[in-house]
């Protein structure tokens, strides 16, 4: 006798990201067959059917409505993102701006010191050179 563990078996897996999908299509077709074939009249079926269409139009109107929403809230936040970047490069470039200013400013008044001691120094040395022109035997 053969014992049940001695039985071959086949296990057979499917992967599919579509199941969600293809039960919900299953579950719409369904409910239309059942629709169509239940013992109602002709007007009353398509009534249903209509106001059913129009709870999944409502639905859906819904959902992009709220996925507007939040798009636009998100956009809301990026923009918002984009102008504090960018009022703080400009605060940064007109920092820089006076900075320059500033040391260009302190750059002049130090040459302008420095062309002050040079001509002083110059003046200085015109004087000393007329009080005792070189040649002249001092004692």
């Amino acid at each position: 006798m053969r014992d049940h563990d001695d039985t071959p078996y086949i296990v057979i897996e499917k992967d599919s990201s579509s199941g969600m999908a293809s039960f919900v299509l299953g579950a719409l077709v369904g409910a239309g067959v059942a629709l169509l074939l239940a013992p109602r009249s002709g007007e009353e079926t398509q009534a249903l059917i209509r106001d059913r269409a129009l709870d999944i139009k409502g639905t859906a109107e819904d959902r992009v409505r709220d996925a507007q929403r939040q798009l636009e809230a998100r956009l809301d936040e990026a923009r918002a993102g984009v102008q504090t970047r960018v009022e703080r490069v400009r605060e940064a470039v007109d920092a820089g701006r006076d900075a320059a200013r500033e040391a260009r400013s302190e750059l002049e008044t130090r040459l302008e010191k420095s062309k002050a001691a040079y001509r002083a120094g110059i003046d200085a040395a015109r004087e000393v050179a007329a009080e005792d022109p070189i040649g002249e035997a001092s004692d």
